[in-house]
């Protein structure tokens, strides 16, 4: 049970981080170059999209990492599967803080109502974005150590 625990934790996480990573490096550059109109509808769309999936996807895997966790205690995984655990807690905290707040801000924008200020808001949520990829990219490559381990 263990080994089929490891893939599937990994899968998970590592799809999130996927996700992520395609959102800090792709999406969100290619959005920012465009004019203001479809700048700010793609980046609407994608708050409302992202935001309803990413939460339970996040959840789910922190729940995983943490069962892994609690399944190998005392076993070599069990290290590399805590610290894992505790990085996405510190990524869902950064997330709720810091990030959810600015994205239902710019779920609401429109290319008729926004802020002037909505090209900084922005960069400042992506800065913080890669901030929380970097977290999860080490998270995910504890997850990897220690289904490799298991």
């Amino acid at each position: 049970m263990t080994p089929m625990l490891a893939v599937v934790t990994a899968t998970v996480v590592g799809l999130m981080v996927g996700v992520e990573l395609a959102v800090a490096l792709v999406v969100n550059p290619i959005l920012r170059r465009l004019p203001a109109g479809p700048s700010l509808e793609g980046r609407a769309d994608g708050a409302r999209m992202l935001g309803r999936a990413m939460p339970i996807w996040y959840a789910a895997s922190l729940a995983l990492t943490t069962t892994l966790t609690v399944v190998t205690w005392g076993r070599a995984p069990a290290g590399p599967a805590t610290i894992a655990a505790i990085l996405l807690v510190i990524s869902v905290i950064l997330s709720i803080a810091l990030l959810v707040p600015i994205n239902n801000r710019s779920a609401t924008w429109t290319a008729d109502d926004h802020p002037s200020d909505w090209r900084e808001q922005h960069r400042h949520w992506d800065r913080l974005h890669h901030v929380r990829v970097a977290i999860i990219v080490v998270s995910f490559m504890l997850v990897l150590v220690a289904a490799t381990a298991v």
